[in-house]
């Protein structure tokens, strides 16, 4: 007798829901090609995934702002920006802000050191160059973690003289740490700003950046985020000079590391930035609009003159 599993077997063949075990000729290698075709797919829509989560994970937070929609812009603390210092009157506020931290540092027992175009204008003179809009200070890490752990978001009062009257007025400043300041890697870039020293009525900065060996198969290296690399004999032992009127520290090798950042040509060039260094007060001074066209004129009379030398003409 029939079992009922025979009979519910045979009924399903019957109507053609049971497939025969038999293999059908041909059907093999095609199926086979479109189960790879499909895994490939697959994979590719897997990947594709993948980089859209990686375009779509958040950056880390940039911890500083700026107001932005010029260059002088972004050189300005977005929380105490109103508008821009006026040509004729910036200098005069980084001045005030160069004294503020150089002379607050002192106070505190901070070894800091004049960096990038802040260490350039010691170079000609001892002061800011008329074209910066920001300046730029450098600490080793120990210094930026005691910093972070005791003075940070801590305001500084300086009373602040004016050169040409002699006027004395108290101004304010704000010391901010940077939360990244610890993390090594330069990361997506938002923060290798480490610190900065802030005036508060107007929002122009020094940035501080620290420097600390980074990178365990560089020994005696010294760098910060933005990859600037300097060698400890490089750095130590420090020279004690003057900038803007008061002690300022310089990095032993100086001429060395100034080169190295902007060429031999940056110690020596007499023009720059609609500027010219004028020999006899041993200051820049902003050239006027006819002496930036003799200048634009002599530049391109000796261009043309190379070409005809090379036989270009």
């Amino acid at each position: 007798m029939a079992t009922l599993r025979h009979v519910l077997l045979a009924s399903l063949l019957a109507l053609g829901a049971v497939a025969s075990p038999r293999p059908v000729q041909g059907l093999t290698s095609h199926t086979a090609a479109r189960s790879v075709a499909d895994d490939h797919a697959s994979l590719a829509t897997l990947q594709t995934r993948e980089e859209e989560k990686k375009k779509k994970k958040p950056k880390t937070p940039k911890y500083f702002h700026e107001p932005g929609g010029s260059l002088a812009r972004a050189h300005y603390d977005a929380r105490y920006f109103k508008d821009e210092v006026p040509y004729d009157e910036h200098r005069v506020v980084l001045r005030d802000l160069a004294r503020s931290y150089l002379t607050v540092f002192a106070e505190r027992g901070a070894e800091t050191w004049l960096s990038h175009g802040t260490l350039l204008g010691w170079w000609w003179n001892g002061q800011i160059m008329p074209w910066d809009y920001d300046l730029d200070m450098q600490i080793s890490y120990t210094t930026m973690q005691w910093l972070g752990d005791n003075l940070n978001r801590t305001e500084h009062a300086y009373n602040a003289t004016d050169d040409s009257t002699g006027e004395v007025r108290e101004k304010r400043y704000l010391l901010d740490v940077n939360p990244h300041h610890a993390e090594i890697t330069r990361g997506d870039g938002m923060n290798i700003i480490d610190a900065r020293w802030i005036d508060m009525e107007n929002g122009m900065f020094i940035d501080i950046t620290g420097l600390r060996e980074r990178e365990q198969d560089r020994p005696g290296e010294w760098s910060c985020k933005n990859k600037h690399r300097y060698r400890t004999q490089d750095l130590w032992p420090m020279y004690v000079s003057t900038f803007e009127g008061v002690k300022a520290k310089i990095p032993y090798s100086f001429q060395k590391i100034l080169s190295d950042e902007y060429g031999d040509k940056s110690l020596v060039a007499e023009e720059w930035e609609g500027h010219r260094w004028d020999r006899d007060i041993k200051e820049w001074v902003k050239m006027s609009e006819e002496e930036e066209a003799a200048r634009r004129r002599i530049a391109q009379e000796r261009k043309k003159q190379d070409l005809e030398a090379q036989g270009r003409l």
